[in-house]
């Protein structure tokens, strides 16, 4: 099955003070593997960032300015998440900003199958926090990257999150090599799996050799 982890970026929070999109990211997820299909833009919102807006995510109005509009990026979006199930993390406040950016654009609501991974987090974990950062610390998942709230970083971040949700620890999303990486080829495509190394502790290992040094001893001598 297909998904696509989706993450936006808006110059504030209300759709109804006219706020919009300045940053759309997305991640294609192949029966939960990374494929090497992902979907990224910033957008022109045509409007100012707010100052709070612009403390998450950085973008300046002189950025965005040079950025496309939505209406020249609104089919290629739509044609990427076509048919596919979208994973988003507070999707209520995705899916509305795409939604206003649609109508804005003259085309149809999303209608998507949708799974909202902070709704799987309340209810996998009821009264702890389930914000995206406190998520990868309970999953042990690096987020040192995310200084900023960047779509696709957020995206690469969910993904991982989402698997632990879901509990499907392999194969991991990891879209970096790390020493325990295991690569191989299906379809041409490059699959990253991982798995933990757990080595035995100095007292292990003697213990260890004391047991065959006796036993070889018994059974050879």
């Amino acid at each position: 099955m297909k998904e696509i982890v989706l993450d936006t970026e808006t110059t504030g929070i209300s759709i109804k003070d006219g706020h919009r999109i300045v940053e759309i990211g997305c991640i294609e997820l192949d029966n939960l593997i990374p494929t090497k299909n992902s979907f990224h833009c910033y957008l022109n919102p045509e409007r100012k960032v707010s100052e709070k807006a612009f403390e998450v995510h950085g973008y300046s109005d002189e950025f965005l300015s040079k950025q496309k509009k939505f209406s020249e990026i609104g089919d290629d979006f739509l044609e990427f998440i076509k048919d596919k199930r979208l994973i988003i993390h507070n999707a209520e406040f995705d899916i509305g900003h795409l939604n206003n950016e649609l109508n804005l654009f003259g085309k149809n609501k999303i209608e998507n199958e949708i799974v909202d991974t902070l709704i799987l987090a309340r209810d996998k974990y009821p009264g702890s926090q389930v914000s995206l950062d406190a998520l990868c610390k309970r999953f042990r998942i690096d987020n040192s990257k995310r200084t900023l709230h960047t779509a696709l970083i957020d995206c690469d971040l969910l993904a991982k999150v989402y698997i632990n949700l879901i509990d499907q620890k392999e194969p991991s999303l990891n879209f970096e090599t790390t020493n325990n990486e295991e690569k191989n080829q299906t379809n041409g495509k490059k699959i990253q799996y991982y798995k933990k190394v757990i080595y035995p502790s100095e007292l292990e290992t003697k213990n260890h050799q004391k047991y065959l040094k006796e036993h070889l001893k018994k059974n050879f001598f």
